[in-house]
C-alpha cells in the first residue's frame, strides 16, 4: 500500500492580537495565517509544519485595507500601497492593457482589480491627458458596444466612464446609455467619474452603479442624495483628491461643501467607500500619494460624519461587498490573509491606522513604510 507524505506548510501564529470584527475590537486572542488564508485552528504544532509565532502584544489586527480608487503605474505602485497597509487596490484607469495585466496576481504585494482603459468623451479634460484619447474616446452607441466588449476581452473587472458637466465635452447621452447597457449585459458594474454637480446628475440619470468623486463647493441637492439612496448607488467620494484640487485652486473652503455631501449621503444610507484617486499621472488636477493617502481619506470621512467604525468598514468590508470580493474585507477562517497590525485604537482615534506595525498580503509579510 502506498503511503502519502503530507507536505509541510508554514503557518504564522499571531498571538495576543485584538481583532476588529467590523464593529468593535475584541479581547486579545490568536489568529493563524495558513499559507495564503486565515486558518481554522488554534495554531498548535502538528510536528511537520513550520510555525512562526508573532506576539502581537495587544495590538489591533485589522483586515487589509482596500483603496477603492487608485491608478496604477508599475510594480512600485503595488509596493508603496502594501507598505501602508493597502492590500487591495481598485484601479480606475490604467492603460495600455498590458500594464494592468502585468500587475495582476503578483504574490506578496497589493492585489488589484482594474477597469483598464476608461470611456471618455471627445472634448472633456480627460481627452487632453497624454496617451489616453486614442483608445478611450467613444463616439457613438455602436462603438460603445464594441468598446465594452474589448474591455471585457482584456480582463477589465468593471467599466469606468468619465462624465463631465453638460456641454463640457463629455460622453453624450445615447453613448452613455449604450455603455451602461453593454457593461451590464456583460455582467460588469459601471463606475462613473463625476466631479461636478452636472456630472452627478448625469450619473444618476444613466443608472451607473458607483459614482466616484464628490463636487466641491455647494453640497449635493437633497433630492440628488435621495435619488442616490433610492437607486442603490455607491459613493466613492475621494475626499483626498478633492482636498488636493481645492488647495491647488486656492479655494480650500470649497472642501466643506463636499464634506457635507458625504455626510448627507451616509445618513441617507448610501454606502460610502474609501478611495483616494492616488496617482502620479501628468495632466491631472492633483497628485495624490499611493498608500499614505488612504489614511488621510479615513480621517476626512470621519470629519464628514462617519463614525470611526464606519470609516474602517469603508476601507474593508464595504468595498469587498460592493465590488464582489467575497474572499476578503473581514478577518475570518478561510478568507485571504490580508492583515494589518496597528498600535493604538483606531475606534478611539482613526489616526491610529497610520501606526502600522506589520502587514500581510495574501499571507506574505510585507515591509512597512
Amino acid at each position: 500500500m502506498t503511503q502519502h507524505t503530507r507536505t509541510a506548510r508554514t503557518r504564522t501564529v499571531l498571538t495576543r492580537v485584538r481583532v476588529f470584527d467590523g464593529r468593535r475590537i475584541g479581547e486579545p486572542g490568536t489568529v493563524v495565517i495558513d499559507g495564503g488564508v486565515i486558518g481554522t485552528d488554534s495554531g498548535t504544532d502538528s510536528g511537520t509544519d513550520r510555525v512562526v509565532r508573532v506576539d502581537g502584544g495587544g495590538a489591533v489586527l485589522l483586515p487589509g485595507l482596500i483603496d477603492a480608487h487608485v491608478h496604477l503605474h508599475g510594480p512600485e505602485t503595488l509596493e508603496r500601497l502594501a507598505s501602508h497597509g493597502v492590500t487591495t487596490a481598485l484601479d480606475m484607469a490604467t492603460w495600455p492593457p498590458e500594464l494592468a495585466a502585468s500587475l495582476r496576481n503578483v504574490p506578496g504585494v497589493t492585489d488589484i482589480r482594474s477597469a483598464g482603459t476608461p470611456a471618455i468623451g471627445p472634448g472633456g479634460p480627460h481627452a487632453r491627458i497624454p496617451g489616453l484619447a486614442g483608445t478611450a474616446v467613444v463616439t457613438d452607441p455602436e462603438h460603445a458596444k464594441q468598446f465594452v466588449a474589448d474591455r471585457v476581452a482584456e480582463g477589465s473587472d468593471y467599466l469606468k466612464v468619465v462624465l463631465e458637466a453638460p456641454g463640457d465635452g463629455g460622453i453624450d447621452g445615447p453613448v452613455l446609455a449604450a455603455l451602461v447597457a453593454a457593461a451590464h449585459a456583460h455582467g460588469r458594474a459601471v463606475v462613473a467619474h463625476a466631479s461636478s454637480h452636472g456630472a452627478w446628475t448625469t450619473a444618476l440619470d444613466a443608472g451607473v452603479d458607483h459614482i466616484t468623486h464628490i463636487p466641491l463647493g455647494r453640497p449635493l441637492d437633497p433630492a440628488e442624495v435621495a435619488r442616490a439612496a433610492a437607486g442603490g448607488r455607491v459613493a466613492i467620494p475621494t475626499l483626498t483628491m478633492m482636498e488636493g484640487i481645492a488647495v491647488a485652486r486656492g479655494v480650500a473652503d470649497a472642501l466643506s461643501g463636499a464634506s457635507r455631501s458625504v455626510g448627507a449621503l451616509h445618513r441617507a444610507g448610501v454606502p460610502v467607500l474609501a478611495g483616494t484617486d492616488a496617482n502620479v499621472q501628468p495632466g491631472v488636477p492633483a497628485r495624490v500619494e499611493h498608500g499614505a493617502s488612504l489614511h488621510r481619506e479615513l480621517e476626512l470621512l470621519v470629519a464628514a460624519g462617519l463614525s470611526t467604525a464606519d470609516a474602517l468598514r469603508a476601507a474593508t468590508s464595504l468595498p469587498a461587498r460592493h465590488f464582489g470580493l467575497a474572499d476578503r474585507g473581514v478577518i475570518a477562517p478561510g478568507l485571504r490573509a490580508d492583515l494589518v497590525l496597528v498600535d493604538g485604537d483606531p475606534l478611539a482615534d482613526i489616526r491610529a491606522t497610520r501606526a502600522i506595525r506589520r502587514v500581510w498580503c495574501g499571507g506574505v509579510e510585507h515591509a512597512v513604510a
